[in-house]
């Protein structure tokens, strides 16, 4: 059975987060896919869900949110992304699907 991740973006990284790359500034989105999500995705045979609570910050940068969930999905694999990725957000209901759209544009 799979085993499952939590990462709340607030309390695990900032509750400031940047914009798309390292050389843009801090907590970008770079870091956070490089930090927080990549480690997740790198073994072929880890399996784990992985819910990315988005509460709690100043808000995203359009940048920020392609850089990190395009990103990733360009590296793994959108499918990967989509079965494996999970978005929780009660302050903004449109966020998770705001999300989902980056990583299926990935290759776009």
């Amino acid at each position: 059975m799979a085993n499952s991740v939590l990462i709340n973006v607030a309390r695990d990284f900032s509750v400031t987060p940047g914009a798309r790359y390292r050389s843009d500034g801090d907590h970008s989105g770079q870091e956070f896919r490089e930090t927080f999500l990549e480690q997740h995705f790198e073994e072929s045979t880890c399996k784990d869900r992985i819910t990315i609570v988005l509460d709690g910050t100043s808000g995203f940068a359009t940048s920020f949110l392609e850089e990190t969930f395009g990103g990733l999905a360009r590296k793994f694999g959108k499918d990967t992304c989509l079965k494996r990725l999970e978005f929780v957000s009660d302050e903004d209901s449109l966020l998770p699907d705001e999300i989902i759209s980056y990583i299926e544009r990935c290759d776009e």
